[in-house]
């Protein structure tokens, strides 16, 4: 019988459950890469920019991700109560660090160096293309060609790659998702509502659509040979084109981790009927993408006459950055999240087949069970750990954690930003918004079947439950309602057969929000109860105007 768990807050302050990235206990590597990366990047992202605030900080209990945004004064020793507003300013204005932090702030507001980043991100040569190369790099290794020492040396550099890219993911986050943030934050102060501010967004990431529009052009030309392939060998034995652009897909995607966001999730490469459904799926949404620029325009211009005139320019910049930052936003984690995990996992299985030919372990994949400290050449000499405990920490990822507190710890009240200087108080609200529109801050803010809606118009469909890409793969039919815990980049392929989805998690700029609106899917995200009350089977109203699911029929 298992022992139950205890779940302790790791550590000083308030910590919030990360549901919508992690689901079930994580890999040590994972762990190690997150809990370093992730304080790194923004620790190194809040000082550029000027925020208040030293690090966003992930700590796993129980496998499971928990956060807290670490206060730059104090962090380790949180205050139950601030002082009275008058004496906490003095402090504010005061302290060295934050005096530094005000001038920073300030000069970030006129100089707005997003824009240089989402510009070098694309550039020829930029960022990007970087990244990219280096993946390659990584991936083009004839791993099945090394010595042990080599392949040991492969995995570690794959591991060392994994670290300098979640650092650099999070760093980007305040490029890609801080003008986000810094547009719905100024909403209060032109006199309108946030939710009227994100349809304006609709359109404006085709790193999200892309995918689709390659399996789409895969699609019409295997109609347009006449065959009827029944999986990947066969429609790749059509013809040299058909086989030279599925390869040049994968060139790219094969290699991604898409089914979680985890050295355990299988590579696009390991699904080859998941590429085949989604080719055999693609939809042409090109008469959509023409409706959805006209009606973003359209309710820029209805929003825009809305705003105070002296606000207008302002609004105008903000709406243009943020747009940009959101193509940014869907490219980042692909290529600096997903693509190194895949490259991890691969080296490890690799790893892994030459212990299990030896008998050193029971699995070839329980090497993706290793922690980082012990991916060693001694593991071939059958150093520990031993088959049975990788065998062990396998078997236990596999508890139960559905009881986990979305919060644990002691409140910790930010200071209220009208103690901020402007400057500062605008960077820290934009940052604020972001967790909150992300559904990264622990707080549950609807009930039962009802979230953030997502569209227009109201779906009827019978529902797909699903825990996992995997479940959806095999399960999903045409115009059905995907019911999920959250996405993953997975659910960019499968999502495009679906009538409608809803998410338990999340928020109105979550992953699933993001791909609904670019797909022109309708759904209702971050619904508690869904995952609970929703089952194969049923007749459901998904209504993406107001919001909530409704059940017309329990079959």
């Amino acid at each position: 019988m298992t022992a139950k768990l205890e779940w302790k807050a790791p550590g000083p302050g308030r910590w919030a459950l990360d549901r919508s990235h992690i689901n079930q206990p994580a890999t040590l590597i994972n762990q190690r890469i997150q809990a370093t990366g992730v304080i790194d990047g923004t620790r190194e992202m809040f000082e550029f920019i000027g925020a208040p605030l030293d690090a966003l900080e992930f700590r796993f209990v129980n496998g499971l991700v928990y956060s807290r945004i670490r206060p730059l004064i104090a962090p380790d020793k949180p205050a139950a109560k601030l002082p009275p507003l008058p004496l906490l300013k003095v402090a504010i204005r005061l302290h060295p660090q934050m005096r530094k932090r005000r001038k920073t702030a300030e000069r970030m507001l006129v100089e707005r160096p997003w824009r240089a980043v989402v510009d070098d991100w694309r550039r020829p040569g930029g960022r990007r293309d970087q990244i990219i190369a280096r993946n390659l790099e990584l991936q083009d290794v004839d791993r099945a060609s090394l010595s042990d020492e080599q392949t040991i040396t492969h995995a570690l550099h794959a591991i060392a790659w994994a670290h300098e890219m979640m650092r650099l993911h999070f760093w980007l986050h305040g490029f890609d998702l801080g003008p986000i943030g810094f547009l719905l934050f100024s909403a209060d102060s032109w006199g309108i509502e946030r939710s009227e501010l994100v349809p304006l967004l609709e359109g404006a990431s085709p790193s999200t659509s892309e995918a689709e529009r390659i399996l789409l052009r895969i699609k019409k030309m295997v109609d347009a040979s006449g065959r009827q392939p029944h999986d990947l060998d066969e429609m790749q034995a059509i013809s040299d084109d058909i086989r030279s652009e599925i390869d040049a897909f994968l060139r790219v995607r094969g290699a991604l981790i898409f089914s979680r966001y985890d050295i355990d999730g299988l590579c696009l490469n390991e699904a080859p009927d998941l590429l085949f459904t989604s080719i055999m799926a693609a939809r042409d949404e090109s008469e959509r993408t023409n409706e959805v620029i006209e009606r973003t325009r359209r309710l820029t211009e209805r929003v825009r006459e809305r705003i105070p005139a002296h606000f207008r320019n302002d609004f105008d910049d903000k709406l243009t950055e943020a747009r940009a930052a959101m193509d940014l936003r869907d490219d980042n984690g692909p290529n600096t999240l997903e693509w190194p995990n895949g490259l991890i996992r691969l080296a490890l299985l690799e790893v892994g087949r030459r212990l299990a030919a030896r008998g050193l372990v029971h699995e070839a994949h329980h090497a993706l069970e290793l922690d980082e400290s012990e991916v060693s050449v001694e593991l071939f000499s059958g150093r520990s750990p031993s088959a049975d405990t990788l065998a062990q920490r396998a078997q236990w990822r596999t508890t139960d954690v559905s009881d986990a507190p979305r919060v644990l710890g002691t409140p910790e009240p930010p200071p209220p930003l009208d103690a901020l200087p402007p400057a500062m108080a605008h960077i820290a609200g934009g940052m604020q918004t972001i967790l909150a529109e992300a559904g990264l801050d622990g707080e549950v803010r609807t009930t039962g079947l009802t979230g953030v809606g997502v569209g227009e118009g109201v779906h009827r469909g019978r529902v797909c439950r699903a825990d996992s890409p995997e479940d959806a793969i095999a399960n999903l039919q045409d115009g059905d309602v995907l019911v999920v815990p959250c996405t993953t980049p997975a659910y960019n392929m499968v999502l495009a057969m679906a009538g409608a989805v809803v998410t338990a998690e999340g928020g109105v700029l979550s992953h699933a929000a993001v791909l609904a609106r670019e797909l022109g899917i309708p759904a209702v995200i971050g619904a508690p109860e869904a995952m609970n009350t929703l089952h194969d089977g049923m007749i459901v109203d998904v209504d993406a105007v107001a919001g909530e699911i409704r059940i017309v029929a329990n079959t």
